[in-house]
């Protein structure tokens, strides 16, 4: 179960609205591909706007997204390699311009068009990753430090106090200081 202890709403992120609606999407996508009930809390919580942030489900979208980026780049770079076979085609062997068909200019637009699209698709998802990718690694140090703690604790009870005080106030301060940024 997502709780507000370990979930942060995704309009707190400094994401656009296109970036927000992206970032539930997949959200919901890479649980579905996961499955298990972590996934069933991460596509529950995308459905009520909010970004799950325990590593394993941050560590799951990083991945996901690093898969969709690999893909987007795969497809980028096909249809680069088509857009220039269709402007070599404009030459005969004498390298003379030759008449174009209409259906070539419009297959030629399209994949203009298919690649302007993809890249804006790339740096939305590009740049989502990387907010996720950090917060990943802010919550990966935090449980690191409270395990630190933890193992300190049976050396030195009253250190660990301390140190857990001070954990808490600085994952609070740090929670704050994503949301400005």
């Amino acid at each position: 179960m997502s709780t507000p202890e370990n979930a942060i709403p995704d309009t707190q992120l400094g994401l656009t609205n296109d970036e927000i609606a992206l970032l539930r999407h997949h959200q919901q996508a890479a649980a579905s591909t996961a499955g298990g009930s972590s996934s069933r809390a991460a596509s529950r919580a995308s459905s009520q706007g909010l970004l799950l942030l325990d590593s394993h489900s941050l560590a799951q979208l990083s991945r996901h997204f690093d898969r969709l980026l690999q893909q987007i780049s795969a497809r980028l770079e096909y249809l680069s390699e088509q857009s220039q076979m269709v402007a070599q085609q404009q030459y005969d062997r004498a390298g003379n311009a030759i008449q174009i068909a209409d259906s070539e200019i419009a297959r030629f637009h399209d994949i203009l068009r298919q690649i302007d699209e993809l890249e804006v698709d790339f740096d939305r998802i590009r740049h989502i990753r990387d907010i996720v990718r950090g917060y990943r690694q802010r919550i990966e140090e935090m449980e690191e430090e409270l395990e630190r703690s933890g193992s300190s604790r049976h050396r030195h009870s009253s250190h660990h106090t301390s140190s857990h005080r001070h954990h808490g106030h600085s994952s609070g301060s740090s929670r704050r200081h994503a949301h400005n940024h």
